[in-house]
C-alpha cells in the first residue's frame, strides 16, 4: 500500500481526495437539492436572503455545477496550474468563512479537514 501512495506523492493525494469530496458533493447537489437544505439553513440571515432571491434548489443546483467543476480540474493534469491554484484557493476560502459564518456544527469536523487540505495543496502546487 505504501509503495502505491508512493508513487502518487502527497499533491496527487490532496488532489484526488478533495475531487472526491466535491464530485460526491456535487452529483448529490443536483440530484437530490432538498438534502442540503440544511446547509443553507444555518446561514446568516442576509446571505439566506440572497439565496432565496434565487431559490434555494436553483442555487444548489449552481453549487453542484461548480463543484463538479472543481472536482475536473483538480484530476485534470493537464490545465494550467493557476486553475487548480484558483480552486484550492477558492475551497480555502469557502471552508473558512462556513467557519467563521456558520460557528461549531456536526460537520465542522469535515470543513476543517477541507480547509487544511486545500491550504496544503496550495502550499504544494504554488511551489512548483
Amino acid at each position: 500500500m505504501r509503495d502505491f501512495i508512493n508513487k502518487f506523492g502527497p499533491e496527487w493525494v490532496l488532489r484526488i481526495s478533495l475531487a472526491a469530496t466535491y464530485l460526491y458533493s456535487g452529483l448529490d447537489l443536483l440530484r437530490h437539492p432538498k438534502s442540503w437544505y440544511w446547509a443553507v439553513r444555518s446561514l446568516p440571515n442576509f446571505i439566506q436572503e440572497v439565496i432565496n432571491s434565487f431559490g434555494i434548489d436553483l442555487f444548489l443546483q449552481t453549487q453542484g455545477i461548480v463543484e463538479l467543476t472543481f472536482a475536473a480540474i483538480l484530476i485534470l493534469w493537464f490545465l494550467p496550474k493557476i486553475l487548480t491554484l484558483a480552486v484550492v484557493a477558492l475551497t480555502a476560502i469557502e471552508m473558512a468563512v462556513i467557519l467563521l459564518l456558520v460557528g461549531l456544527d456536526g460537520v465542522t469536523f469535515r470543513d476543517i479537514g477541507v480547509l487544511g487540505a486545500a491550504l496544503s495543496l496550495y502550499i504544494i502546487i504554488n511551489k512548483k
